[in-house]
C-alpha cells in the first residue's frame, strides 16, 4: 500500500469483518477514519448496526464447534501460518497504523508490527500447552483430572491507541484456547484490525472464527457485550467505559475481563543512575505521544537528585523531534485527534494555576499546524492530590514530584486510584525488590519503563482493572476449567452413602 486511495479500495466492501467476507454496515450512520498528523480523511465507512453485531455473533456461533474440536496441533498449525502471513504484509500493516494513528513510522515498524507476529507466533506454540493438575487420586478411591475447555463466543472491545496490537491481544488468545471471537475496535482506528483479520482468513482459520464489526460504542459495544450468545467479554479503555463494560457484562453473567486506565508512576531513588532514569522518563512518557496506559505519567525523584532530573528530562524532552509520520526521523507524532489534543491542553493549562510547565505545554505552529501535535510537556511542583498528578491524561505530558524518605516514595507511588504498571530506579538490589513488593501494580519494571515481552501477562490492580493480557496467564481467561472425577472402587454402596441413607 502507498497511498489512501488503496485504503479506500482495500476496503471498498465495508468495514465489518464477518464470515470471512468484508461487507457494509447497516446502522445507516457513516464515519471518517482521518489522519491525525494532516486532518485528512483517509477512508469513509457505514458503522456497524445491532443487526451486523447480531450476524457477526451468528457466525462465530456456527464456527465454534469445528474450531473448539480442532486438535490443539491443528489450531497451532493454523495460528503459525497467520504469523507467517503477518510478518509477509509487515510494511502494509506499519503504513496503516501510521496513517490512522499518526504513529511515527519507526514506532509502527520497529514496535507494533513486529510485536503483533510475535504474539501470533507466541500463542501458536501456547495452543499446544493448555496445562491443568496431574490426574491422581487425592482421595483413594477416585482419579481426579482438569480439563481446560474453550468456553465459546468472545465478544471484545479494543481501544485506537495500539488498534493493531490490541486486536492481537484480543484475538490471539481467545483462538488459541479454541473458542471464537468478534471484536468491537474502535470507530476512528480500525484498518489493521479488518487487516488482522483478514490475514487469519489468508493463513486458513476457518470463516467465523475472527469477526471485526465496526460501530459506536453505545450501539455496536453495548449490544455485543450484552449479547445472550456471547460468554465473555473483554475490554481495554477507559476506567469510566469500563464501568459501564462491567454493568452490562454482569447484568448478563459474562465472564469479563477488564484493562483500564493507568497512571503509572515512575520512582527514582537517590542511588539511581541518573543520566539513565532521565532518558527512561523521556522515553516511557512519550512512547506513543504518551497514549499509553502504561507510559511513565509521575515521576517521583528522591530530593539529592530532583533538580538534576528536572533538568535533564527538561533538555532530552526539547531536543525530541516533531514531524511527519512517514519521515524516519519522526521522534513523536500528533496525539490521535484535535480533540485529544485539546483535552491533553486542557489538563496543563489548568496546571499553570498551582504548577510549573518547565518545558512544553503548546501546541506547535508553522507547518505542524493542520496535525493535532503537542510538545512533549514537563510539569513540576504540582501537589500530590491534584488533577494533573491523580488523573489519567493520555498524552506527552510528566508531571514530577520531589520525595524525602523511602517509605514517602513507594507512598506516593501507591497514591492513585489505578495500578496497571510502575518503574523503580536504583542500584540498590534491596531497595529495589522492596519497591517491586510494595508498589501496587500489575507490572513493575526496574531500572527500565515500558518493555513487553509475549511470555509474561500483562494486566492491572485496582481501577486499572482485572486479568491478564499476553503470556498463557490469559488462557485463565479464555477457558473454562472443568474438574472430571471417576470412582476406582467399582463398590455399588458407597461409604458417604450412609449419611443419606443406613449405617456403617
Amino acid at each position: 500500500m502507498g497511498n489512501g486511495i488503496q485504503v479506500r479500495d482495500r476496503f471498498a466492501d465495508g468495514a465489518q469483518y464477518i464470515g470471512g467476507k468484508l461487507r457494509s454496515g447497516t446502522s445507516g450512520r457513516h464515519h471518517d477514519v482521518v489522519n491525525p498528523a494532516t486532518g485528512e480523511t483517509v477512508y469513509s465507512y457505514e458503522l456497524a448496526g445491532t443487526a451486523d453485531v447480531d450476524a457477526a455473533v451468528a457466525a462465530a456461533r456456527e464456527a465454534f464447534p469445528g474450531w473448539s474440536g480442532a486438535t490443539p496441533a491443528e489450531r497451532a498449525e493454523a495460528m503459525h501460518r497467520f504469523a507467517a502471513v503477518l510478518a509477509e504484509q509487515a510494511d502494509d500493516f506499519a503504513y496503516v497504523e501510521s496513517l490512522q494513528c499518526g504513529k511515527p513510522i519507526k514506532l509502527s515498524t520497529e514496535f507494533d508490527v513486529p510485536g503483533t507476529v510475535d504474539n501470533t507466533s507466541f500463542f501458536a506454540g501456547a495452543a499446544r500447552h493448555l496445562e491443568g493438575k496431574s490426574a491422581a487420586e487425592y482421595d483413594g478411591d477416585h482419579t481426579s483430572y482438569v480439563r481446560r475447555e474453550a468456553i465459546g463466543v468472545v465478544g471484545s472491545v479494543a481501544p485506537w491507541n495500539y488498534p493493531l496490537q490490541m486486536a492481537a491481544w484480543k484475538v490471539l488468545p481467545a483462538i488459541a484456547a479454541g473458542n471464537t471471537i468478534v471484536l468491537k475496535p474502535a470507530e476512528i482506528t480500525p484498518l489493521t484490525s479488518l487487516m488482522f483479520a483478514q490475514a487469519a482468513t489468508e493463513a486458513g482459520i476457518p470463516d467465523g472464527v475472527v469477526n471485526i464489526v465496526t460501530g459506536a460504542g453505545k450501539d455496536a459495544g453495548e449490544h455485543l457485550v450484552g449479547h445472550p450468545d456471547v460468554v465473555m467479554t473483554s475490554f481495554t479503555g477507559s476506567t469510566a467505559v469500563g464501568k459501564r463494560v462491567a454493568e452490562i457484562a454482569t447484568s448478563t453473567v459474562k465472564r469479563l475481563h477488564l484493562e483500564l486506565g493507568g497512571k503509572a508512576p515512575f520512582v527514582v531513588f537517590d542511588d539511581a543512575d541518573l543520566e539513565a532514569a532521565v532518558n527512561g522518563a523521556v522515553a516511557g512518557a512519550l512512547i506513543n505521544t504518551g497514549q499509553d496506559c502504561t507510559a511513565a505519567t509521575r515521576a517521583y525523584v528522591q530530593r539529592p537528585l530532583y533538580d538534576a532530573f528536572v533538568q535533564g528530562v527538561a533538555e532530552l524532552m526539547e531536543t525530541v523531534r516533531l514531524g511527519d509520520p512517514f519521515d524516519p526521523s519522526t521522534d513523536l507524532g500528533p496525539l490521535i485527534s484535535h480533540a485529544q489534543r485539546d483535552r491533553v491542553a486542557g489538563f496543563v493549562e489548568r496546571a499553570r494555576a498551582y504548577a510549573t510547565v518547565v518545558t512544553g505545554g503548546e501546541a506547535p505552529g508553522g507547518e505542524l499546524a493542520a496535525g493535532a501535535y503537542y510538545r512533549p510537556t514537563l510539569v513540576a511542583g504540582a501537589a500530590q492530590d491534584s488533577e494533573i498528578v491523580q488523573s489519567e491524561i493520555f498524552g506527552p505530558v510528566l508531571v514530577v514530584l520531589p520525595f524525602d524518605s523511602d517509605d514517602e516514595g513507594i507512598r506516593l507511588a501507591n497514591d492513585t486510584p489505578y495500578g496497571l504498571a510502575a518503574s523503580a530506579w536504583s542500584r540498590d538490589l534491596y531497595r529495589a525488590n522492596r519497591a517491586t513488593r510494595e508498589i501496587k501494580a500489575g507490572c513493575v519494571w526496574v531500572n527500565d519503563h515500558i518493555p513487553i515481552i509475549s511470555e509474561m501477562p500483562h494486566g492491572g490492580y485496582k481501577a486499572s482493572g482485572f486479568g491478564k493480557d499476553m503470556s498463557s496467564y490469559s488462557f485463565e481467561e479464555y477457558t473454562q476449567v472443568k474438574h472430571v472425577m471417576y470412582d476406582n472402587t467399582a463398590v455399588a454402596r458407597k461409604d458417604w452413602h450412609r449419611t443419606i441413607f443406613g449405617d456403617r
